[in-house]
């Protein structure tokens, strides 16, 4: 944001500080998977944070694939932006109910697509709602118009050739967000079709390790530590991946907070699992 630290995290206070700012857009990217028996956009209906749009990861999506939540092109995510009023001169606060898990996925998703002035609010909404913060209910206002000019950053996404190469030639170190069960091959994954394990030579570090009972972000000490501890070199390039491309993004996150920005595999476990998607090994790393 302008004026502040270039941290891709802002605060509840910094964001309180700042509603009515014309210059700020907030966005609810609250996502839960299908045996979580949630939708967001009903949350989003029920009770946000004011002024808040909904992005629904699903439909701001490549539908033209057979697999969930893909990036879209340019050109389809600049129709969606100019409906959200999302434009590279403001401000964008995203965050979700869960703390920090899909607000991650759609920070990663506009700084793909060329918005830099884009941060994810810590703890999100069930921080806010701790601290007494004001809440928006009721049918929400529709967004304002915006044109969004997209400026694709590749060094930022990640095909299934790409993670495959980094695998032979350890060029990269894949590092995966999954559980630990789910990456050994011990629990079935939550998409049928799917087979068990993980991408020989890749490093299991689930998503919630690096965050707070609270949702948040750990601190950059603590953040290292758990990423030294998975055995992930923060000087040497990393790919995340996960079960979708979402928790990847948490990684991903977490990465730039320590200053090693890191790409996400788009397709991850949903394209690599599927029969003829890429080899498996069970186990741990």
């Amino acid at each position: 944001m302008a004026g502040v630290s270039p941290s891709p995290l802002t605060t509840v206070a910094e964001l309180a500080s700042r509603l009515e700012d014309p210059d700020l857009r907030i966005i609810d990217a609250s996502w839960f998977l299908p045996a979580e028996g949630r939708s967001g956009r009903d949350e989003f209906n029920r009770e946000r944070i004011p002024r808040a749009v909904f992005f629904d990861i699903d439909a701001i999506s490549d539908t033209s694939v057979d697999l969930p939540h893909m990036l879209p092109s340019p050109a389809a995510f600049a129709a969606s932006a100019k409906t959200l009023g999302l434009t590279p001169d403001v401000d964008i606060v995203v965050y979700d109910s869960f703390g920090i898990r899909s607000a991650a996925r759609v920070w990663w998703t506009l700084r793909v697509i060329g918005m830099e002035r884009v941060r994810v609010l810590d703890g999100g909404l069930r921080v806010w709602k701790a601290a007494g913060l004001p809440l928006e209910t009721g049918a929400p206002n529709p967004p304002r118009q915006g044109i969004a000019a997209v400026r694709f950053d590749p060094a930022r996404l990640r095909d299934r050739k790409d993670v495959a190469a980094a695998l032979a030639k350890g060029s990269a170190q894949v590092v995966d967000a999954r559980s630990a069960l789910r990456f050994r091959g011990e629990a079935p994954e939550p998409r049928p079709g799917l087979r068990s394990g993980h991408m020989p030579g890749a490093r299991n570090l689930p998503f919630d390790q690096l965050l707070t009972p609270e949702g948040q972000l750990k601190s950059v000490a603590a953040l290292s530590e758990v990423f030294r501890e998975a055995g992930v070199d923060l000087a040497r390039p990393i790919i995340a991946t996960c079960g979708s491309g979402v928790t990847a993004s948490v990684l991903a996150l977490a990465l730039e907070v320590l200053g090693s920005p890191a790409a996400v595999y788009d397709g991850s476990w949903a394209e690599w699992g599927r029969e003829g998607g890429g080899d498996i090994a069970t186990g741990g790393a």
